[in-house]
Parts: structure tokens; sequence; C-alpha cells
């Protein structure tokens, strides 16, 4: 009897949860993988919708990224808890390089490292 295929995740896709990680590591993921792809697309599920807009914001915001596409539905699941079929929202954002990520995003490593080096002196003995 033959498995049924799951379609593959594409390697610019970041799954946002509104549990496991804090808001600026999706955001900090985001510019990574803008730098390596020239779109990224933000999924979530559920409570974890609010998560991925305010991560689409911020890279907004900053001129970061520009929005290619809004998609949403909803998805069967199942609740292990009580063993049953319950449907959860999705929503995934699809956002593309804006033309002054490359110079914006040089900014923003320069001022953390400046930061960083900051941090460094003012804690050394």
């Amino acid at each position: 009897m033959a498995e049924a295929a799951t379609p593959a995740i594409p390697e610019n896709r970041i799954q946002v949860s509104n549990t496991k990680k804090p808001l600026f590591f999706y955001v900090n993921l985001a510019k990574r993988f803008l730098q390596q792809h020239d779109e990224v697309e933000l999924s979530a599920l559920g409570l974890a919708i609010a998560t991925v807009v305010t991560v689409a914001e911020i890279l907004k915001n900053n001129g970061l990224v520009v929005e290619k596409r809004l998609r949403t539905c909803t998805v069967d699941m199942r609740d292990e808890l009580k063993d049953r079929a319950i449907q959860k929202a999705k929503m995934e954002i699809l956002l593309g390089k804006s033309d002054r990520f490359d110079e914006l995003n040089a900014i923003g490593i320069e001022e953390e490292e400046a930061k960083a080096a900051d941090e460094a002196a003012r804690t050394a003995p």
C-alpha cells in the first residue's frame, strides 16, 4: 500500500508559532532568508496569526519588504487531546525584497555590531 505523499515545505517558508520563539527571532530569521532568496513566505495557524502579521508589518515598516500575496484558509486538523477533528484558521504572507533591502539590512547589521561592541566594552573588566 502506497503512503500519501506529503507536500514538500518550500525552503523559503517560515512556520511561525506564538509560543516557541520570541517575535524578533522570526523578524531576524526572515531577514536571513531574504539574504538567500528574493522572497520569504510566513505561515501561521490559529493564534499564531497575530504573530505572523506583526512580523510582516515590522519588516514592511522598516522598508525591507513588499507584500506580494496574502492567503487565508481553514485547515482540518486533529485535536489529539479530545480525539476529534477541528478546523484552524491559516494565514500565509508572501513577502519580497524591497528595492532597498540590501542597503537597509547592511545598515541594521552595522548598528547591531556597534551596539554589541558598546555592550562588550561596558562589561569588560
